[in-house]
């Protein structure tokens, strides 16, 4: 019967149990498909009746993997990627560019490294006379990432330390530190004007701050530094994960974004932006590398590595932020 079974379940039924797990909604599986929610919702049962068990609680807050689903999504994701690595086994190449290497990277990380990284991969590649190989680079939020590096979607993930919970099956390498900053533009009152720059927090509460939204592991900081520093409550606040949105617009008004050091740190060093000097003690998050455990890298993975490892130790060798920021008052 087991047999059988095995027979009967088609790559379809694995790419839609596996786009509702990633998306935790039918619709936006359908979405991600291109197909129509009763197509996904069919798919589901079908592949439902086959195992005899129930994959996925349905209910207001969407689709959740129920204990049956999570143990089959572990190997689902494993398969699905076994028959694409397979595909590309045979597939036509172009010499060394054939390699593959998925990257994950918070958006909030992604501003100052993705760069360095690829300007020394290709400096590593010319220096070897090689065409290099491909990288796929993707952004999102850290619970996503690391469901995706689990599913094999991904090959690497730096992303921020998960509880314990999130990293089943992943293990975490840690490269650096990275505090929060308070970034503004030049010119701003607070940092022109003589009675605000006596004591900038005191007036910070009147100002739009831009801050993480609500749940993620940075606006838990940023929520734990005003409070410990007394703040009172800004008179506006904006809520975004979105490095360009915050950019653009700290850039072009009196706003205030509560920053990771990385996300601002190019324009930081540009000088379109500046870091309100005032000092951010204990607002460091730990920022590394998330694995699969059981995960032997490729020649292509190690190569990439290596290098996230060089910049890390630069970033930590500069004593802080590295981005050229005035110093803290304290």
């Amino acid at each position: 019967m087991s047999s059988l079974i095995d027979e009967r379940i088609k790559f379809r039924h694995l790419q839609c149990f596996l786009a509702v797990a990633q998306q935790g909604s039918l619709q936006k599986a359908a979405d991600v498909l291109s197909v129509t929610q009763p197509a996904v919702s069919k798919t589901l049962k079908e592949l439902e009746d086959l195992l005899g068990v129930r994959l996925f609680e349905r209910g207001r807050k969407g689709a959740l993997l129920t204990r049956s689903g999570e143990a089959f999504a572990r190997h689902a994701g494993a398969s699905v990627s076994a028959l694409r690595e397979a595909v590309a086994s045979v597939a036509p190449t172009r010499g060394t560019g054939s390699a593959v290497v998925s990257l994950g990277v918070l958006p909030t990380v992604a501003p100052w490294l993705v760069p360095q990284l690829l300007l020394q991969l290709d400096a590593r590649a010319a220096s070897q006379n090689e065409q290099g190989f491909n990288l796929r680079i993707e952004t999102g939020a850290n619970p996503e990432l690391l469901t995706r590096l689990r599913q094999r979607e991904l090959d690497l993930v730096i992303g921020r330390f998960a509880e314990p919970s999130h990293m089943l099956g992943l293990s975490f390498e840690h490269l650096y530190a990275d505090p929060l900053l308070l970034v503004l533009r030049p010119g701003h009152p607070l940092l022109t004007e003589p009675a605000l720059r006596a004591d900038p927090l005191a007036a910070l509460q009147d100002f739009t701050v831009i801050l993480p939204t609500a749940g993620t592991a940075i606006r838990q900081t940023a929520d734990s530094f005003f409070l410990t520093r007394g703040l009172g409550a800004p008179a506006r606040t904006i809520e975004t994960l979105s490095v360009p949105v915050a950019r653009a617009y700290c850039a072009a008004s009196n706003a205030i974004w509560c920053s990771p050091a990385g996300a601002a740190q190019p324009d930081l060093q540009a000088g379109t932006l500046a870091a309100l000097p005032v000092a951010m003690n204990g607002t460091e998050e730990m920022v590394g590398l998330n694995l699969r455990a059981e995960m032997t890298p490729s020649a292509a993975q190690a190569e990439v590595m290596a290098v996230i490892h060089a910049l890390a130790g630069e970033r930590r060798g500069k004593g802080g932020t590295g981005d050229g920021s005035p110093p803290a008052r304290g």
